[in-house]
């Protein structure tokens, strides 16, 4: 597992950085428990098109998701592990203030996995804001940001970041409420974005992205408590002038904002056993058949090939990911959750929900996901 360390607790906030999903697990799985029928239709066909001028040069989820990811990064400090995104022409990187305090210097990490370092550029002490440089990155274009307007309730969103140390995990929700406050010292939050897409620790300074324009919304940055679903995004307007400013003119001089809860002998953890079936999820959805079919249990995988199982998502698209509960149990838990799969059928691409439960536990030391059922709703 992955070296890295977790970000401090801040009172019954947390300030962060979890993951999307895939499809052939459903259908093998709970087709038994749908009186035989399958969940998915798993015929040959091709996706409907559209005629009219606007939908055939708007982009689908999936594109902005893969366009985006390219402008995500991973950023690694002395004292912490969150994300950041392209924000400019210069090679620079908009992200949260916790991330990097205390540092100079950090380590970036693409989305094919090169590595940089990033030089902060500037760090606000009460707006939980900074801003890294990259120069190697003025090669990429960056995000599109939604400079002017604001978020309204029940816009679907799309979170990106490395949540728990798992990088290029895009979760989805919509945004929940507006003009949320609250401080957590040392920084005050103030009219943020609330959200229902799940973040977690190392989400922090990864961006909220519409799901229809593909344009930054906010920089992820709170949760409501460890085991809380709800998070905080900052509004990309609310920061822009100030960061508009260090990229113009670099601070000299960086505040030092000490993390007390650093532990440098600390590892990144899943968790716990909902974080696998994101993972899942997240891994099918980025193509990653290998690493999916890798966290199913023995037993699970003595009943289908490696080839099976990933033949099985030829005519699935993108997994949105609803809400996911957990039941602990001795040996092992129950995590429930609920899905909408793009499914594409020779009649067209529908939209189908699903509502799954899945037996997660221990083998040989290593989390799994040993059994699963399904049924639509």
């Amino acid at each position: 597992m992955s070296k890295g360390v977790w970000i401090s607790t801040l009172t019954c906030l947390t300030i962060l950085g979890l993951g999307g999903g895939g499809m052939y697990f459903i259908h093998t799985s709970a087709e038994n428990h749908l009186n035989g029928q399958p969940l998915l239709a798993l015929q040959t066909s091709t996706k409907t098109t559209t005629t009219t001028a606007e939908n055939k040069t708007k982009k689908t989820r999936k594109e902005i998701i893969e366009d985006s990811q390219k402008r995500v990064v991973t950023i690694e400090s002395g004292n912490s592990l969150g994300s950041g995104f392209l924000y400019n022409k210069q090679g620079d990187l908009l992200t949260n203030a916790h991330v990097v305090d205390g540092s100079k210097q950090v380590t970036v990490r693409t989305l094919s996995k090169e590595e940089y370092e990033g030089t902060v550029i500037g760090i606000s002490t009460d707006t939980d804001i900074a801003v890294v440089r990259v120069p190697e990155l003025k090669k990429l274009s960056p995000l599109p940001l939604a400079e002017e307007g604001k978020a309204e309730i029940g816009d679907e969103v799309l979170a990106l970041g490395s949540p728990l140390g798992l990088e290029n995990t895009v979760t989805t929700g919509i945004v929940s409420g507006l003009d949320r406050s609250f401080d957590s010292a040392p920084y005050t939050y103030s009219n943020l974005y609330q959200i229902s897409a799940p973040i977690t620790h190392g989400n922090s300074g990864g961006p909220l992205i519409s799901s229809d324009t593909g344009k930054v919304l906010g920089i992820n940055s709170a949760i409501a408590g460890e085991d809380s679903t709800i998070g905080f995004s900052i509004p990309i307007p609310s920061i822009l002038e100030q960061a508009a400013e260090w990229s113009k003119t670099p601070m000299t001089e960086l505040p030092n904002l000490p993390n007390d809860d650093y532990d440098p002998n600390s590892d990144v953890q899943i968790g716990d056993e909902r974080d696998i079936v994101t993972y899942f999820y997240q891994s099918l959805n980025d193509g990653d058949y290998v690493t999916a079919y890798s966290l199913l249990g023995s037993d699970w995988q003595s009943g289908i090939s490696y080839e099976d199982f990933r033949a099985g998502y030829l005519n699935t698209g993108y997994i949105n990911i609803g809400p996911v509960t957990l039941q602990e149990k001795t040996d092992e838990a129950t995590v429930e959750i609920e899905i909408t799969a793009e499914e594409w059928r020779d009649s067209g691409t529908i939209y189908q929900n699903y509502r799954m439960s899945y037996t997660v536990g221990y083998e040989n030391g290593d989390l799994k996901i040993l059994h699963g059922k399904g049924k639509k709703i």
